[in-house]
């Protein structure tokens, strides 16, 4: 128990929190994105698969059990991600609190610069995405056991703007991911210099997919390929 205290209190340890939640998080990004696509096959396919989802290992589990302990999961993961950033970014600042007189400009990318404000951004979006299409609170339809009807309310034509946010939130959350995942990659040792380059590819062309993925769905009702 002390050990994995020490751990946890160690920046090694905080980046390794980090760094396996980021990867489970991931995990679950893309397989949402893979079951949004069930979309493109119709109604009938994409309530279904959303019925199958609320069923899943019943009756060993009870009606929606497996997305509540998923949740529950992600809940921990998320909250498990914000603490390791967040220590991680005040442990940084306590070790250097005078700053510099002079500071040259530190070479980066452009996703690691902007991690912090990034991940609020995220958070806001996902507490929003919940209450759009979980709930159904700030959905214009928001009705219970029909999720097609619900996403394609949503991104309408007249709904340009919630469109809008939504792509606004997907890039920043590819830009997170971008940089998140190299560093998630080097942070669990599978990183060199012979392997740097190659990785980084891997990173950048991943999360260009899972966005194209994400998009493609609010970018097909609002052109009328999804209706």
């Amino acid at each position: 128990m002390t050990r994995s205290r020490s751990l946890t209190r160690s920046t090694v340890g905080k980046k390794a929190v980090m760094a396996v939640t980021g990867v489970l998080l991931v995990g679950f990004l893309f397989f949402h994105a893979l079951g949004n696509m069930k979309v493109f096959l119709g109604e009938e396919s994409f309530d279904h698969y959303s019925h199958w989802l609320r069923t899943l290992l019943t009756p060993i589990l009870p009606h929606e059990g497996f997305l509540w302990l998923a949740r529950i999961g992600l809940l921990a993961a998320v909250g498990l991600h914000i603490w390791s950033a967040t220590s991680l970014a005040i442990r940084a600042k306590k070790a250097r609190p005078v700053k510099y007189a002079h500071r040259k400009p530190v070479q980066g990318s452009y996703a690691a610069r902007t991690m912090r404000w990034g991940g609020v951004i995220v958070v806001l979006f996902v507490i929003y995405h919940i209450l759009d299409l979980t709930t159904g609170h700030l959905n214009p339809v928001g009705a219970a056991g029909k999720p097609y009807g619900n996403v394609t309310a949503d991104f309408a034509p007249s709904r340009w703007y919630v469109t809008a946010f939504y792509v606004l939130s997907i890039v920043t959350i590819g830009f997170h991911l971008r940089h998140g995942l190299w560093s998630a990659l080097q942070t669990l040792g599978r990183s060199n210099a012979r392997r740097e380059k190659f990785l980084k590819g891997v990173a950048l062309g991943f999360s260009v997919l899972l966005c194209a993925m994400f998009l493609s769905v609010p970018f097909a009702v609002l052109t009328g390929l999804v209706k």
